[in-house]
């Protein structure tokens, strides 16, 4: 909202006195097309402000779901090598079905860190802050100037 041009308003003699128009010699054609040059450019200064914060958001949101892919990768590589082990557990009963075992609880908590990690990061998303906030000031402006 920085980019939006405020120097040629003459908002300070009608502040006393609201029944006075701002800009008694503009016509009505002239007003319009001010009301419409504003309207513009708050228009698209909102949406260049959207754009900005949703990519961020969009960012981060990304960055959330490939730590969650990496959790379901682990976690699915955990449960091939407890197949694994509870496979040649069963059949042999030896160490080597020990080994097995502790890899895939080691991928398992792996897993389990990269999914909460992931989940947290997505939780954290917001859609727009700012960009909400600045309509709901624009809002309580255009009340007040109704007013």
């Amino acid at each position: 909202m920085a980019d939006v041009d405020l120097s040629n308003r003459s908002v300070g003699t009608s502040a006393a006195d609201p029944t006075k128009p701002l800009e008694p010699e503009s016509s009505l054609g002239e007003l319009l097309a001010r009301l419409t040059t504003d309207f513009s450019e708050l228009v698209s200064t909102q949406v260049e402000l959207a754009k900005v914060e949703i990519k961020e958001e969009v960012a981060q949101a990304g960055k959330g779901a490939g730590l969650l892919t990496g959790g379901g990768l682990a976690a699915y590589l955990g449960v091939t090598f407890l197949s694994f082990a509870a496979a040649w557990g069963l059949d042999e009963v030896m160490p080597a079905a020990v080994a097995f075992l502790l890899v895939a609880l080691a991928w398992l908590v792996a897993g389990g860190m990269l999914y909460a990690t992931g989940r947290k990061q997505l939780r954290a998303v917001r859609v727009a802050p700012q960009t909400k906030a600045a309509i709901k000031e624009d809002v309580q402006w255009a009340k007040q100037q109704k007013s």
